[in-house]
């Protein structure tokens, strides 16, 4: 490429001069390219470990001028091809200009500006994504490119220095860190050393430091481990790597791929070795630290943040922290844990003004909020700039409360503005809403604010005719209530409350239930998103219900087992509710749609919550606070259960050790993390635990798991067995008990496992709580989310091999394959899939792969990458003929017609298993083009390792209505339960014009074999033989009924007509040998010439030569193979005219097989075995990717693909 002039000094140091001329010269590098010795060995070293520019540009062109020692470098190249079509455009272009000039000086000024033009021409054209890179690392990218053979698709994040180990020796190199892989490159000493590891592949990854690898990053796969040390900064390329194994673990988990952030604001400056797409990821983990931090939205982006004081009026004092500000909320956290933390709705923000400053109090700003609530915030570094942030949000806010991707907007609703207000108005607004008697809604809707529930939660619904009670229970329920509304005096109320260490104190003791649903929303982040969707639940409702589904069919199914016992659901009007919000949240989020254990969460919200806010917080439980937990594979509480065996062993060793034994962890854990233990344990109590939970997160659940098995630990240490340690534990739950409840008992079913003669002791919920925060409060989110992480890994890559597994004994019963074959072919095939996910699929990765399908059907390939594995793996590879042969096959596997193929098909395919006669007849039109004519015949040869089936397949056009009803398919299910048992004898017969075809398939396939011409040999004595056949039996079906005179077929091609001689190219003769051998035995047929054509129009027009025109393997085009010149014989689209055949000739399945059992070379060719195991070996060595070694570089690139 053309490169800046840069002046240089040496011109041959380090370089070799291989052209010269008066002004210019053309270099390599040495230790590149042929020869070099131990100096060309001692450079190259030098360029990896220096990462000298040089190792990616080997070549270079030098402009000189005259006697001067100065030299210009105007271009530079990765290969030979490269850098000699610079210097041939220069020769070309200058050279003859230059030598008009008189001054050395103009020469070189003429020159550098031409080059410089010529970049600036070049630039105009490159896309904005890589002018944000700077030039050092476009190059690195280039490098990777190169070295590993990485197409344009795949992106660079980041790059470093470090050593590889492999075995006991480090190597010294540079480790690459893609989006989609891990790469590694070292050259010390003539010795280089590569290594691609797919980001999919990695099962483990981990910092340690040993004393063998001190300092260093372990990446484990399948199979391998690798480690690398020596890391300027190790801890910001382990936080990369983390990022980008999550991204490939999403992309396997839900098919998530990436998608650079094209909203990112552009860097003030162009940052040295630092590229957009580690900006953006950069970008990507504070954005999800803030919002965990506040719970927050996942659209809420980070915009920065700052150092700050905070006055609080609570304390009278200063409190130092940080303050964050985003396109919705200013937030603020203390230095010191649980001081202080602050969420200000830029919704709420009436006034922001900058505050007189002083000495005491400097550079203050003060913002105030709708509900009379003022904090000042001071020591602001760049006051102005804040303001004017913050101004600019609040400008946005009212236009930008919802966007466009908003399942709100698909929902029929418009955004407005007035007076700075955002306003909200469903379109069924105008529709009036008349409620029926009871307050149920009227007909045809669903949802009206009018209905009990949509007011006030169950609990309160039930309990307003109850007597008031002033026992002792009612009067600490009391003072709880006052407790509340203190603090609420002190701190605030609502969504802009200081939220203290206080307040953590206050939800320990228990929230009263009638605050338990505001405090509900207002801890977990529901109430922003509700405050800001106005109206979404009511018409989500109307959208969902009365759809039928998978995801209603199984929330109908759970509806009554979701808290029987309590009365609140023994009713319609509880189970009506349950299933509006259950109903609506499958309908915003099909990916997870319904999930057990969802309706006993949702049960115990709707008992505070009204509708709308027991929605919302099902939103924030199942999309922020247990993420993944409620998918099909409720991967999330798989992790977190490994998550707590990690916890179990680090806290717990002995009790660790021995409940491994016994299996029990696993099993117990799974329901407490699904269901937050209201499924194990008295309601009343359970409740307390999801209080602390909405405030503190999940660490909760995690300390009173811990808590719950060191109270147990010495009774479960004696246990012999699994069952025992369950009924120890179920036990000790149920008895968990919660003496200031002012609810009335609610029997739990779990209490039939109390059986006994002595009643366990009763265990109170506050004590256990108060003790899991003694024993275990030191966890920190922070820690969870790194072991949520390893545990990610390994939980997501288990799932992936346990579908291999299933996907394998599914299919293994139909394969000729070993259950180990199958696993390497499933590998290959997934890792297929995954790099068209890649790299520029034709169709989107959503389209390919749907976790939420059968095993067998999550991942499929399409056409190109079938060619690409067929190509790899099969038997019959016939040189430039494979391409088209892979594409009939695929068309034939392709039974929905949908353009992809799943893993059982391509089994199917690549071992080429005799099927039932019914499957030959149905499978001719995925053979032929979608308009062929009726009763068109299609051959297809099929084989496996010891039988030759050829089979005859028509294509029957059944008269059937192009939308089928259901009687059609209960006709269609029944008459294939039906026992049916065909034979080759229901096979039609073979006609003229497909014998034609089934030669030319023959001769095409046979084309590049070792045995060539014996099978040409072969072939044209079957074709002898067969044709004779055809004649005699021709006399015995017609009975001399008809004439020749009187059918339509009284002409037919003559042999030179329709098998033309090869071109005259082919002196050697041998593959016109078998081409003529073949015209010989054809020409036995008495094939006679039709009349010629004599208008160019119809000569134009006419396809009967090109149609069936039999060519060698040299003269044989692209375009004759992809028209008509086919692999598996088709007919043309239309009859051909002036091949007029003889329609009374034909021959019969077992004519063809018996004749085609005389000839050994053809029965060896269709027995033979194909070695997969030595080709998936070499798929294998490949590692997914393919090296691209430039032809036209004389040899700098060969020891790359070794």
């Amino acid at each position: 490429m053309w490169i800046t002039p840069e002046e240089v000094l040496l011109a041959n140091a380090l370089w070799v001069s291989e052209r010269a001329n008066p002004f210019f010269i053309l270099q390599r590098r040495k230790g590149h390219g042929k020869g070099g010795g131990i100096t060309g060995l001692l450079v190259g070293t030098m360029d990896v470990v220096l990462d000298s520019s040089a190792r990616v540009a080997p070549y270079r062109i030098l402009h000189q001028t005259g006697d001067s020692q100065i030299f210009w470098s105007i271009a530079c190249g990765s290969s030979r091809k490269e850098i000699t079509g610079h210097w041939e455009w220069l020769e070309t272009n200058l050279l003859q200009t230059l030598s008009i000039f008189d001054n050395d000086e103009d020469i070189t000024t003429f020159v550098k500006g031409k080059v410089s033009g010529i970049i600036a021409e070049e630039n105009k054209s490159k896309a904005a994504q890589e002018d944000e890179d700077s030039g050092k690392f476009r190059e690195a990218e280039q490098k990777m490119r190169k070295l590993f053979g990485m197409p344009g698709e795949e992106k660079l994040v980041n790059y470093y220095s470090c050593s590889y180990w492999k075995g006991r020796v480090p190597r010294q190199g540079w480790v690459y860190l893609s989006v989609n892989h891990l790469c590694f490159y070292s050259f010390l000493l003539g010795k280089e050393v590569t290594l691609v590891v797919q980001w999919t592949e990695v099962t483990r990854l981990e910092k340690n430091a040993t004393l063998v690898f001190p300092e260093s990053v372990r990446v484990s796969t399948r199979h391998t481990e690798h480690y690398f040390s020596m890391f300027l900064n190790i801890n910001d390329t382990f936080k990369l790597m983390e990022q980008l194994a999550t991204i490939a673990m999403r992309q396997l988990l839900d098919n998530e791929g990436f998608s650079a952030d094209r909203t990112l604001p552009k860097a003030c400056k162009t940052l040295k070795n630092v590229s957009a797409l580690k900006r953006d990821l950069d970008a990507r983990a504070k954005n999800e630290r803030y919002r965990a931090l506040f719970r927050l939205t996942p659209d809420e982006r980070l915009d920065g943040h700052t150092d700050c004081t905070l006055w609080t009026p609570f304390a009278k004092m200063h409190i130092v922290g940080q303050l964050f500000v985003s396109n919705n909320y200013i937030c603020f956290c203390s230095r010191e844990e649980d001081l202080c933390q602050l969420i200000i709705p830029l919704r709420e923000v009436s006034i922001v003004e900058k505050a007189d400053s002083s000495s005491v109090l400097p550079c203050p700003v003060s913002i105030s909020t709708k509900n009379k609530m003022t904090f000042l915030f001071a020591n602001l570094k760049d006051r102005d700039f804040l303001v004017q942030r913050i101004s600019d949000f609040l400008q946005r806010t009212p236009d930008k409360l919802w966007s466009d991707g908003h399942p709100l907007a698909l929902s029929g609703y418009s955004v407005s503005q007035s007076e700075g207000i955002p306003s909200t108005t469903p379109l069924s607004s105008s529709l009036p809403t008349p409620t029926g008697a009871g307050g149920e809604p009227s007909q045809g809707r669903h949802y009206s604010p009018s209905l009990p529930t949509a007011t006030q939660g169950l609990l309160r619904i039930y309990q307003k005719d109850d007597p008031e009670d002033h026992g002792p229970k009612a009067t600490k329920e009391k003072m709880k209530e006052e407790s509340w509304n203190i603090h609420f005096f002190e701190f605030g109320r609502g969504v802009c409350m200081y939220r203290t260490s206080k307040t953590r104190e206050l939800v320990l003791n228990g929230i009263p239930e009638s605050l338990r649903g505001e405090l509900w929303l207002l801890f977990s982040g529901a109430q922003n998103e509700m405050a800001t969707h106005p109206g979404y639940y009511a018409e989500l409702v109307e959208q969902a219900m009365g759809r039928c589904t998978l995801a209603t069919e199984e929330i109908e199914r759970d509806l009554h087992r979701s808290m029987p016992e309590h009365h609140a659901f023994q009713n319609e009007m509880g189970i009506a509710a349950l299933r509006r919000v259950l109903t609506a949240y499958a309908c915003r989020n099909p990916g997870i749609g319904y999930c057990q254990a969802m309706n006993i969460v949702t049960s115990v919200l709707l008992l505070y919550c009204t509708e709308e806010e027991a929605f919302w917080l099902l939103v924030a439980l199942c999309e922020r606070m247990l993420p993944d937990y409620y998918n099909t594979r409720v991967v999330g509480a798989l992790v977190d259960q490994g998550v707590f065996e990690e916890l179990t062993r680090e806290c717990l060793p002995l009790l660790y050790e021995h409940m491994q034994e016994l299996g029990v962890i696993s099993t117990i854990s799974l329901s407490w993390f699904l269901t937050l233990f209201l499924s194990v344990m008295p309601f009343d109590s359970a409740v307390l635990l999801v209080d602390c939970f909405f405030y503190e997160g999940i660490k909760v659940i995690f300390q009173v798991a811990l808590a719950v098995l060191h109270a147990n630990m010495d009774t479960l240490l004696g246990c012999t067995d699994e069952g025992e340690a369950m009924t120890i534990l179920g036990r000790y739950l149920d008895n968990v008990v919660n003496k200031q409840t002012v609810s009335p008992p609610i029997p739990h079913l779990h209490a039939l496992l109390t059986s006994g003669d002595e009643p366990p002791p009763e265990i109170d919920v506050f004590q256990l709580i108060k003790s899991s925060y003694d024993k275990f409060g030191s966890l920190r989110a922070d820690v969870i989310e790194q072991m949520r992480f390893k545990q990610r890994l390994k939980v997501i890559q288990s799932l992936e091999d346990t579908a291999k597994r299933s996907v394998v004994r599914a299919i293994m019963t139909d394969s000729a394959f070993s259950i180990e074959e199958l696993e390497e072919l499933y590998v290959l095939f997934k890792a297929k899939h995954i790099m068209s996910c890649y790299w520029g699929a034709s169709c989107t990765a959503a389209e390919r792969h749907d976790p939420s399908l059968p095993y067998l059907e999550q991942y499929r390939i399409d056409l190109e990458q079938f060619c690409q594995l067929f190509g790899a793996l099969g038997t019959w590879l016939c040189g430039t003929h494979t391409v088209t042969l892979a594409a009939r096959h695929f068309r034939l596997l392709d039974s929905n017609k949908d353009g992809l193929i799943n893993f059982k098909e391509f089994v199917t395919g690549l071992t080429l298993c005799p099927e039932e006669a019914e499957s030959a007849l149905e499978a001719a039109q995925f053979f032929t083009d979608d308009d062929s004519p009726q009763g068109t015949h299609t051959l297809l040869l099929t084989y496996d390792s010891s039988c030759i089936a050829i089979r005859i397949q028509c294509n029957i056009v059944m008269s059937v209505s192009e939308v089928k009803d259901y009687k059609y398919y209960l006709r269609m299910w029944a008459k294939e339960k039906e026992p049916k048992i065909e034979t080759i004898k229901d096979l039609p017969r073979m006609n003229q014009e497909q014998f034609i075809e089934l030669c030319k398939t023959l001769y095409n396939m046979f084309s590049e074999d070792p045995l060539e011409q014996e099978l040409y040999h072969a072939i044209a004595t079957v074709a002898s033989l067969l044709l004779r056949i055809g004649e005699v039996g021709k006399k015995f079906t017609n009975n001399g009924a008809k004439k020749p005179t009187d059918t339509t077929y009284t002409q037919a091609p003559t042999l030179s007509a329709e098998l033309p001689q090869p071109e005259k190219e082919e002196s050697n003769g041998e593959s016109s040998s078998g081409q003529s051998l073949v015209c010989k035995a054809l020409a036995e047929a008495q094939l006679e010439t039709p009349p010629q054509q004599t208008s160019d129009e119809e000569v134009k027009d006419d396809t009967s030569v090109s149609s069936y025109s039999m060519v060698s393997t040299g003269s044989l085009q692209c375009e004759d193979i992809a028209d008509d010149t086919v692999l598996i014989g088709c007919a043309g689209d239309q009859q051909r005219r002036g091949s007029t055949l003889d329609g009374d000739w034909s021959i019969t399945f077992e004519q063809v097989l018996a004749s085609m059992l005389t000839e050994p070379p053809l029965v060896d060719y269709f027995e033979k075995k194909g070695d997969i195991q030595a080709r998936m070996a070499t798929c294998k060595m490949q590692r997914g990717v393919e090296r691209q070694v430039s032809s036209s570089s004389d040899h700098e690139l060969a020891q790359l693909s070794t």
